[in-house]
């Protein structure tokens, strides 16, 4: 990331261009757009406008670049990543200056973010190792009589190979975390990469792919395209309809990701989809609702609520709803949005002034059909309180819209039945929380809850990148981490060998 010569105060001004083949460069056509600084309006980084012409030419370089990366040891790529990660500490300032500017982040977010993407290139590097090394168990032909076939002479087992060119497209919310792991896991499995950064976040994810050159990744094998909002979907459509790019992954909207899915579907690409999400949590009569309460402030609030597994909807039991609701409310009370340069500011301002309108045309709604306002919804440009509406329904734009915002509602039910059913009532299936000291009954209700990820007494909010993360319905298909990633990022062919000569 290049640094400009104008300066905004004593900051100077990061100007971010596009990462080609291990070096910065503009656009080829030229052109930036600026990025604003959330919490004062003032000049952030300038951004190049990449086109088409740009993505071209960066699937080109990752095209020629794939064979020699794709050839090495997977113990060699695996040793370029782990360095990657003892690199993460020395980047730390540069990552929380970008992030700070960029989206307003809070230091408690930015350190979520690092651990989180260190432990990515773990579970990445363990996955590649263990699917890709010859022990194992895939690699090991089997006997024709453990596979049903008819020829006692015949060997068969699974080879995987590097799928090729991935796309991966990140979102600005947590611009470490989602940026590493669109990164790492193709990457640890051979294949070369584009990052196609959030025009929101652009610098810190270009300072990622630095972070990895400097490791080792060599010249070619991870690019980061960056462009203004306008020319999104030139650039987007450009790069999934290449040839050469074999796979893509996607973490943003629902919204956005319908359009991504619909152009891979065009061109028979596969693609991983990680949405969006509008998060139940379940509070029971017998739950421990002093944990509950705490957790639900941190699912509802960290990161201004901008997380795709937000607790949109706190599910309460009636019998103990004012209860819990009091305890929830102090805490709530406490989170006042201001500037995070300031110590002991928890709450920073919401990523645009759009998203700050649509948090307050939602809370105005549920409050003109009847919704209560317990704390909150004061408003100062992009900065907005925490803020909690209890008696939420249906005919409530907020029941059924993510906020992705710091506003959680407030369901009353009369049994655990009942709260399955309303936390099913949503196009949405990310995760979910149950609370509740009668770990028999939740497990029962996990079995019947629609999300990809649940947990039991435990926050919405919570990364684990060596499981399997996704969600159901309008929250997406395919998964990263686990098993369950890896023919995301691999082909794998059939081998028989016929020994009779």
């Amino acid at each position: 990331m290049n640094i400009a010569s104008e300066s905004m105060g004593a900051c100077p001004v990061p100007e971010v261009n596009l990462f080609v083949d291990g070096q910065h460069q503009p656009a080829m056509a030229g052109g930036y757009f600026d990025r604003l600084d959330p919490s004062n309006d003032l000049l952030a980084s300038r951004v190049a406008c990449g086109r088409r012409d740009d993505a071209e030419h960066m699937v080109a370089i990752a095209t020629a670049s794939f064979p020699a990366w794709s050839a090495t040891q997977v113990e060699e790529r695996a040793a370029i990543l782990l360095f990657a990660k003892t690199l993460m500490p020395k980047y730390r300032d540069r990552f929380a200056q970008c992030m700070l500017r960029e989206i307003g982040a809070t230091q408690e977010w930015v350190d979520f973010n690092m651990t989180v993407a260190m432990d990515a290139i773990d579970a990445a590097v363990d996955l590649a190792v263990y699917h890709l090394s010859e022990e194992c168990p895939e690699k090991k032909p089997k006997a024709a009589s453990q596979q049903c076939l008819s020829h006692q002479s015949k060997d068969s087992y699974i080879l995987r190979k590097p799928a090729g060119v991935c796309l991966a497209i990140a979102p600005w919310n947590a611009p470490i975390v989602l940026g590493m792991r669109a990164i790492v896991f193709p990457l640890a499995f051979g294949n070369t990469v584009i990052l196609k950064a959030s025009e929101l976040s652009s610098g810190t994810h270009v300072l990622l792919a630095e972070l990895l050159h400097e490791a080792g990744i060599p010249n070619g094998v991870v690019g980061v395209m960056t462009n203004a909002s306008e020319h999104s979907e030139e650039v987007i459509t450009s790069l999934i309809s290449n040839p050469s790019v074999r796979r893509v992954n996607f973490t943003g909207s629902t919204r956005v990701g319908r359009i991504i899915a619909s152009i891979a579907a065009k061109y028979l690409k596969r693609c991983l989809l990680e949405l969006g999400g509008k998060s139940p949590l379940i509070v029971l009569k017998d739950a421990n609702l002093a944990l509950a309460a705490k957790e639900a402030a941190y699912g509802a609030f960290l990161n201004q609520g901008q997380i795709c597994m937000a607790t949109d909807r706190i599910i309460v039991e009636q019998s103990i709803a004012d209860e819990f609701i009091d305890l929830l409310t102090d805490m709530a009370a406490q989170l006042v949005a201001g500037d995070p340069r300031r110590k002991g500011v928890k709450l920073g301002p919401v990523a645009t002034p759009s998203i700050a309108s649509r948090l307050s045309a939602l809370i105005e709604d549920a409050i003109d059909k009847g919704a209560t306002l317990l704390t909150g919804a004061s408003r100062r440009g992009q900065f907005i309180d925490a803020t909690l509406l209890d008696h939420i329904t249906p005919m409530m734009r907020i029941y059924s819209e993510e906020c992705f915002g710091p506003i959680a509602g407030i369901y009353r039910v009369d049994s655990p039945e009942e709260a399955i059913t309303v936390a099913n009532n949503c196009e949405y299936g990310l995760a979910a929380a149950v609370f509740t000291n009668d770990l028999k009954l939740a497990e029962t209700l996990v079995n019947q809850l629609e999300s990809g990820i649940c947990h039991i007494n435990g926050a919405t909010v919570k990364d684990d990148p060596f499981m399997p993360f996704g969600g159901q319905k309008s929250s997406g298909y395919g998964r990263f981490g686990s098993d369950a990633c890896v023919d995301e990022f691999t082909e794998v062919r059939w081998i028989t060998v016929n020994r009779q000569t």
